[in-house]
């Protein structure tokens, strides 16, 4: 009895087999009767690259804005067109709202001018911006330390005279 199982078992086996490899080939046939498609041939455009605009903010001078793009050539559909942009309100808008620097850290004051300057070295350029490889920044000192004046004192028991700094208000 058990070896009829095993038999029954082992030609289920085997026609489960066959069928399987029966629908391999199938596929395989049906795949190969397929055309290939052509390759699709390149274009070449006669188009130029696109040229833009700085970016403009719609309110402001950062925040959310504009630019416009210009390309040239007789068979270009498109030879103009605008697109939205962004210039972050924490980069210094006197080098280019596009150009964001690393600034080092303040120098001394200059006695002369009462300025204290810094440099700056370009971090990054937004949507190709021409920005300056380094620039330098000036401002006020502010209040110069004055040095504060001294009063002598004398304590009249030891008769010692000694130094002790006269605290001002400004």
């Amino acid at each position: 009895m058990q070896s009829q199982q095993y038999l029954q078992q082992r030609r289920k086996f085997a026609a489960a087999f066959l069928a399987f490899i029966f629908i391999l080939a199938a596929v395989d046939t049906a795949e190969a009767g397929k055309k290939e498609k052509p390759e699709k041939k390149v274009k070449k455009s006669d188009c130029g690259e696109w040229q833009w605009s700085v970016c403009v903010p719609t309110s402001g001078d950062c925040g959310l804005g504009t630019r416009e793009g210009t390309r040239s050539g007789a068979e270009c559909k498109q030879t103009m067109k605008t697109q939205r942009c962004k210039i972050p309100c924490n980069w210094k808008k006197q080098f280019g709202a596009e150009c964001k620097y690393q600034f080092q850290a303040w120098g001394e004051c200059d006695l002369n001018t009462a300025l204290k300057t810094r440099t700056g070295s370009l971090k990054r350029a937004l949507h190709n911006a021409d920005c300056q490889k380094t620039v330098t920044i000036s401002k006020p000192c502010g209040k110069l330390t004055k040095p504060k004046p001294q009063v002598l004192i004398t304590n009249k028991q030891s008769g010692k005279t000694g130094q002790l700094r006269q605290l001002l208000l400004d």
